[in-house]
């Protein structure tokens, strides 16, 4: 499994991070896990305290770390959002920024942290609907970092010109071929 370096948008500089990777994985019946790994001095990010693992909207009003997902040659998407206190987020989309919807969950993500005082890592794994089994995907891996003095910088494995947008589809960089099923 490969690490993929994280971008952080020109327009939003960061202070506190020195490194951000990713790691992806599909896994079989359509469950995908993903790590994000900060390397930074944790004191100076926000991460908010611990909370229920619950789904909650407004995440990407701070720290927040995302993953975009769509079918190979379908303009349609999904967008999960998960926060470092456990909190997390689904949507889908018919089109670029159109319809967005929640999107049921029968089984919530998955989220753990790992923390110390140079790394902050978040790994999440999720369930994809039965429509995304055994397609081909695309998807953008984003996040939001802020720092305790407010600063906030976007990330992302590729930006769009302009200002950050993680909907858009330049940010769709990551292919996942279909897995085969046992």
């Amino acid at each position: 499994m490969a690490k993929h370096s994280m971008k952080c948008h020109p327009d939003t500089p960061t202070k506190a991070v020195d490194e951000f990777t990713v790691e992806v994985e599909l896994q079989e019946h359509g469950r995908i896990w993903i790590r994000y790994h900060v390397v930074a001095p944790v004191d100076e990010l926000t991460l908010g305290l611990p909370s229920a693992a619950e789904r909650t909207d407004g995440l990407w009003k701070t720290t927040c770390f995302e993953a975009f997902v769509m079918q190979a040659g379908n303009p349609g998407y999904l967008e999960f959002n998960f926060a470092p206190s456990s909190e997390w987020a689904a949507y889908s989309f018919s089109g670029y920024r159109e319809a967005m919807e929640e999107l049921p969950m029968p089984i919530a993500p998955e989220l753990g942290n790992d923390v110390s005082q140079i790394n902050f890592a978040l790994e999440a794994t999720f369930e994809l609907p039965h429509a995304f089994a055994d397609k081909d995907l695309l998807l953008a891996i984003t996040a939001v970092i802020e720092e305790l003095d407010g600063t906030k910088s976007y990330w992302s494995l590729a930006h769009p010109s302009g200002a950050p947008d993680f909907h858009h589809p330049d940010c769709f960089t990551l292919r996942l071929p279909a897995r085969a099923e046992p």
